[in-house]
């Protein structure tokens, strides 16, 4: 039969300087990381906007006026209403993995924190 008294914590040996300061680069690296992609794609979100609000204009006026977009890589010729919603759909889509990657920053950066906390680190002073 098991026993029903609560195990104790097995504490692990306290990894080395050289461990820590891999990890605290490790941390240092994914943060920054997370950052430049959601800056990356706030930006195209940005480009998203401002071709929305152009091809809004003239999705007005003219939604059977020509309009060419880069798919894949190949130029491909649509018109204005076919054009929007995809391209509503898109920035959709990228505010969803912008939000998704905030939270990422967030839970990592909770994660770093509370890293240098359990082992006292401070960085160093510059000199």
């Amino acid at each position: 039969m098991s026993s029903s008294k609560p195990k104790a914590k097995v504490s692990q040996p306290r990894p080395s300087a050289q461990e820590l300061q891999q990890q605290y680069n490790r941390f240092q690296n994914d943060l920054q990381t997370l950052a430049s992609k959601i800056g990356e794609l706030e930006q195209e979100a940005e480009e998203h906007n401002l071709v929305l609000s152009t091809l809004d204009e003239a999705l007005g006026e003219e939604p059977d006026r020509k309009c060419f977009r880069l798919v894949g890589g190949v130029l491909v010729e649509r018109t204005v209403k076919d054009v929007v919603p995809a391209l509503k759909t898109n920035q959709e889509g990228i505010q969803k993995v912008i939000a998704s990657l905030v939270e990422q920053y967030k839970s990592k950066e909770d994660e770093f924190e509370n890293f240098k906390r359990e082992y006292n680190i401070r960085p160093a002073p510059a000199n």
